[in-house]
């Protein structure tokens, strides 16, 4: 698979037109820039003092592994050379998921692709300026073709939960005691978490992949979106290439006297979504989607259905989703489709990229 191991403008507001599936034309959703970048984003977080903190996609192989946007540009985070995996105290080697808590500080969740490294979680106090904590996730509990991709935090149980999509069959959740290290690997293989066999096409093209033998596959990709909604009773996620929403409530996730059958019985189908990167929820449980295949934005209501909320060509495989404390819902795109590694072996995306924000349905805990 792509993923597997071993595998070797700014401040300008427009007017979107929401377009809802199967419904009449709603009414217009700004879609502000906020930032064009000259590197691809990967994941972003706002933390509660309006800092806007991005990782850096490893795919495009940047110096930096995750930046600060600020009205001077990108600067590394949170110091040049801990964001460059020059530091003696620790490495980053290759940040995808990223979230900051109501503390301000930022989790990174580091899949250690680019270092061969053990997969690791890093917390950085963004306030403070000091390292928090470093907490190692080995075998078996990240195997040997884990990508571990996204995150989120539940600062009620000081508990981590991660997605990772691995090597499809053997994706899984994995839930992490952040104050003594204790991790578990949970629902490996369960439907909820391994793709589905679809193709992911977008602008007209499907993705694809270039093997060691010159050949091209299509890649299915595990569970990757993961949030908890606002009450930290529910923890939503999916297979990124799979048409289902599932979730599962966390004291049932965290219930280590739970057998692998009983915990699996607990997963919830909650409703159709197109095939996926990111996902954030607000205080009324609106579900924000990244629709990958539509260029847009998607949400999930109450009545559990699926509508398309925002649609732009800016939002060229957008990735991840955070809401700020100001009240907007950020979203970065990055244009993954036109990289090397999933366009084929040919690099065709070309700056700039975007931090782009919107006006979402309710507010949302900053952050994510």
């Amino acid at each position: 698979m792509w993923y597997g191991r071993r595998l070797w403008l700014a401040g300008t507001t427009v007017l979107v037109l929401l377009a809802a599936v199967g419904c009449e034309r709603q009414p217009a959703v700004e879609l502000e820039q906020i930032a064009a970048l000259d590197q691809a984003p990967g994941n972003i977080t706002v933390t509660p003092d309006q800092r806007i903190i991005i990782s850096l996609h490893q795919f495009f192989e940047p110096r930096w592994r995750v930046a600060e946007w600020t009205s001077d540009g990108l600067k590394p985070f949170p110091s040049a050379a801990l964001a460059s995996s020059e530091s003696g105290e620790f490495r980053l080697y290759s940040v995808l998921g990223i979230q900051s808590d109501s503390r301000g500080v930022v989790w990174m969740l580091d899949n250690g692709l680019r270092g061969n490294a053990i997969p690791k979680v890093v917390a950085w106090d963004s306030r403070a300026g000091d390292l928090q904590r470093v907490i190692l996730l080995p075998e078996p509990i990240a195997p040997d073709n884990a990508f571990v991709n996204d995150l989120a935090v539940d600062e009620r149980r000081g508990q981590l939960y991660i997605a990772d999509p691995a090597g499809g069959s053997n994706a899984a959740l994995i839930v992490v005691d952040y104050h003594s290290g204790y991790a578990r690997r949970l629902l490996q293989g369960h439907v909820s978490v391994v793709p589905e066999d679809i193709d992911l096409t977008i602008d007209g093209r499907p993705v694809e992949t270039r093997q060691p033998d010159g050949s091209r596959a299509r890649p299915r990709v595990g569970v990757n979106p993961i949030a908890l909604d606002a009450a930290k009773e529910w923890l939503y996620y999916g297979p990124m290439h799979g048409t289902t929403l599932y979730r599962i409530r966390v004291d049932d996730l965290t219930d280590d006297t739970l057998s692998s059958e009983a915990l699996a019985s607990k997963v919830e189908s909650y409703s159709r979504k197109p095939i996926c990167d990111g996902i954030a929820i607000d205080v009324h449980n609106n579900i924000y989607v990244t629709d990958l295949a539509d260029n847009g934005i998607g949400v999930i209501d109450s009545s559990r259905k699926y509508r398309l909320y925002v649609q732009d060509p800016r939002l060229s495989w957008p990735d991840a989703l955070s809401f700020g404390p100001d009240g907007r819902l950020y979203t970065v795109s990055n244009q993954l489709h036109r990289s090397a590694t999933l366009n084929a072996g040919q690099q065709t995306a070309r700056a700039p990229f975007w931090i782009l924000a919107m006006p979402p349905l309710s507010a949302g805990a900053s952050g994510r």
